[in-house]
């Protein structure tokens, strides 16, 4: 269900207004693109089908919060941003659980690894999307928070309780790799 940025805004007030209705309004229109953001984290349907519901959860608790610019255009940017940032945590939180955890030995190559051969940072999206998922669950991790969500690499090493070192090893070896799969996948198109 798409909609223009002024009935985003129109959605979103009814909804801190308690409106009949409007969080469902919510849910239907912003569902596919949080599951989307959810997806570039995990790979289960199942899993993700239940952090988007925790993700809406969450949205609604603390809807009444958000407070975007006047403009209308900007208001339904920042609100989806927003939302988006509350789904990349959700999902963050949900692998904390599962224990994707950074092994001493993973941290420690980490901490040894120079990089030898610059990587092509000019990708297609969509190929590269499309690639993630075959990543290790680290790599994946911290790939879409530097490079998906904009976190720097101090950001990501506190959310992590990694060494920023091994952030930057981590976010060069995912390129690495999706840089080779990527050519073996479209060199041939």
């Amino acid at each position: 269900m798409k909609r223009d940025a002024s009935s985003i805004k129109s959605l979103v007030l009814d909804c801190q207004n308690s409106v009949t209705s409007s969080k469902e309004r919510v849910y239907k229109t912003f569902y596919g693109y949080l599951m989307a953001v959810i997806l570039r984290y995990v790979n289960e349907v199942d899993d993700a089908e239940e952090l988007v519901n925790d993700t809406f959860m969450k949205i609604f608790k603390h809807i009444d919060g958000f407070s975007g610019p006047e403009e209308v255009e900007s208001y339904a940017k920042s609100f989806k941003g927003w939302i988006a940032k509350v789904a990349s945590r959700t999902a963050i939180d949900h692998l904390r659980k599962q224990k994707i955890n950074f092994t001493t030995n993973e941290i420690e190559k980490a901490r040894s690894f120079v990089a030898s051969d610059p990587v092509t940072t000019n990708m297609e999206v969509a190929g590269i999307m499309s690639l993630l998922n075959q990543l290790p669950e680290s790599h994946k991790l911290v790939f879409n928070l530097y490079e998906v969500e904009g976190y720097s690499h101090d950001e990501i090493a506190k959310m992590l309780d990694i060494p920023a070192s091994t952030s930057r090893v981590f976010l060069t070896r995912a390129k690495t790799k999706l840089r080779t799969l990527y050519t073996a996948k479209f060199s041939t198109c």
